[in-house]
């Protein structure tokens, strides 16, 4: 085998346009379709973050109403749903791939939050516990966060994002300084953010309408044991819940929310607590952009088999032009399955390199692609592993003529062809 692949690799060295020639279909096939792969991989990437973040694998689960959040702004607290319970929260606490659990209340607010005579116009305001920064993944970047005293007295203290402070503040250091809420003082106290911030990717109106919607303006936090100063007493609460695990979301959110809904003492199908299921919406996503992009694997795949021809074609030629050699090693006791071995190596070792080749270029092409349109790209190791190997395939399979027609060669024919 080893003086066969040496003997393959001389070959080509010797015959190196015609070699090259005859690798340009594998080499543009492979490069394509390495292309492609690493385009739709990488734009999948790009919707799994854009939807869910870098990393925090949170899942809310929300009360909705006739399969719409419930927003309680316009209307009533509905009947036969309470506030979460501890007992609640410590079956969620104990689910299979929850990492924590925190309850919030939130609002959209539209006029109801006003640093001097500056409106905080679609912005939101949560009323979180202590465990909720921890939660969602959120880290106090300035001043201080919500502490155990400021929830048990109910302080009124208040965090901010950095939208909310930029909008409110315009600039200004907000540490400090009084907001109303409802027309209630709130004292700001530290600003938070996200631990592990990503770029979001938008790339049009509709990724713009699909992935930049909600809190625009930014958010407010106060301790839930405020709410009820500027809302409503006992006011259902919605739920965060943290996942150990991207992959295990749907499920942590489904089975909070089943819980969640065992506590609701009513006949109603109406309103229930529901999961926002994100990785859902994402691999749905990730499918369409797979689908209209399998047409172009499909085309680059026809250049491989274009390839695969050429292979076949160049052996056969070898085959001819080696026809003296063939019978001379038979004449010498080489059998058929040496001879067929040799030149099936050598179409195997001619659409490897083909492959390796395809695979570099690949890399190259969707780097430029990338840096061309800014779409992301992410190169799969396994998806080059595979490539290669399916050049060997190629090879195996358009060389086993060639190698078939040489091992069949009469030795006394082969001898005397000239």
């Amino acid at each position: 085998m080893l003086e066969n692949i040496r003997l393959s690799f001389r070959g080509v060295w010797s015959h190196k346009m015609r070699s090259f020639l005859t690798m340009l279909g594998i080499i543009i096939g492979i490069a394509a379709i390495i292309a492609i792969v690493s385009t739709i991989q990488g734009t999948n990437k790009q919707i799994e973050k854009n939807l869910i973040g870098s990393g925090s694998n949170t899942v809310k689960v929300e009360l909705q109403k006739d399969g719409y959040s419930l927003d309680l702004s316009y209307e009533a607290v509905p009947a036969g749903v309470g506030q979460i319970s501890d007992s609640a929260m410590d079956q969620i606490a104990g689910l299979e791939n929850v990492e924590s659990a925190s309850k919030y209340h939130s609002r959209n607010v539209y006029d109801g939050v006003y640093y001097l005579n500056t409106s905080l116009s679609g912005g939101y305001v949560y009323g979180i516990d202590d465990s909720y920064l921890k939660t969602n993944n959120m880290i106090v970047e300035r001043g201080r966060g919500i502490t155990e005293a400021d929830m048990s007295s109910g302080r009124k203290v208040a965090l901010l994002d950095e939208k909310a402070e930029k909008t409110l503040f315009q600039g200004e250091n907000c540490i400090g300084k009084t907001i109303e809420i409802k027309k209630e003082p709130y004292t700001i106290v530290g600003v938070v953010g996200e631990k592990e911030k990503y770029d979001l990717v938008i790339n049009s109106m509709e990724d713009y309408y699909m992935y930049a919607n909600g809190d625009s303006s930014g958010n407010v936090y106060v301790p839930d044991s405020t709410w009820p100063i500027i809302y409503q007493f006992d006011e259902p609460e919605n739920l965060l819940v943290r996942a150990s695990d991207t992959s295990a979301m749907t499920e942590v959110g489904k089975g909070a929310a089943d819980i969640l809904n065992g506590y609701i003492m009513s006949d109603s199908d109406t309103v229930k607590y529901a999961a926002q299921d994100l990785l859902e919406q994402a691999k749905e996503l990730q499918q369409l952009s797979a689908s209209t992009n399998m047409m172009l694997i499909w085309i680059a795949g026809i250049s491989l088999l274009v390839g695969g021809i050429g292979v076949m074609n160049i052996m056969l030629v070898s085959v001819t032009e080696r026809t003296s050699e063939i019978g001379l090693k038979k004449a010498i006791g080489a059998g058929k399955g040496a001879i067929l071995g040799q030149f099936l190596t050598e179409a195997v070792v001619l659409t490897s390199l083909g492959g390796l080749l395809g695979v570099i270029v690949g890399v190259i092409l969707s780097k430029v692609i990338s840096a061309l349109n800014g779409s992301p790209t992410s190169i799969s190791p396994a998806s080059a592993v595979l490539a290669v190997i399916f050049s060997m395939a190629i090879g195996i399979i358009f060389g086993l003529l060639p190698s078939y027609k040489a091992a069949n060669l009469n030795p006394i024919d082969a001898l005397r062809h000239e």
